[in-house]
């Protein structure tokens, strides 16, 4: 399974009035190792809108468990966990030095460009995923 990597210097601008990175900035890198992700697919964020479907988040999720400091090193890990006809889940992990400092999901759903409704992943559509998907977790969430 394939990951997408991702190194952000941690600058003033993303402190926060207690001194640690702020939890939006999470956020931020999130969308960033997405639209990584989506140029490694092959479908830049600029063309995606081309397959006919857009990719809309529906639910994040982040669980800190030490804070990121100014002048230290974020780095994230991402793949996905669930991929399903209509949607998908990515899994984020962020480090520095080695060490798990968060980790987080998000939901995405596919969206039809013109209706705005869910739209269903083509085979060819779905095969450009499938080499950032978890084959394990995706099973497990089948079986829930």
């Amino acid at each position: 399974m394939k990951k997408v990597l991702c190194d952000f210097e941690i600058y003033p601008y993303h402190i926060d009035f207690i001194g640690h990175v702020s939890n939006i900035v999470y956020i931020q890198w999130m969308e960033m190792a997405r639209c990584k992700l989506l140029e490694e697919i092959g479908l830049p964020v600029h063309q995606i809108a081309e397959q006919g479907f857009v990719p809309v988040l529906v639910h994040t999720e982040i669980d800190y468990k030490q804070p990121l400091y100014l002048g230290e090193t974020a780095h994230i890990k991402m793949w996905i966990t669930e991929l399903k006809n209509v949607s998908a889940v990515m899994k984020f992990c962020f480090y520095k030095e080695g060490s798990l400092v968060a980790e987080g999901y998000q939901k995405g759903l596919f969206i039809d460009r013109v209706t705005l409704r869910p739209k269903k992943l083509t085979p060819e559509q779905r095969d450009l995923f499938n080499p950032y998907l978890d084959a394990e977790a995706h099973v497990k969430s089948l079986l829930k």
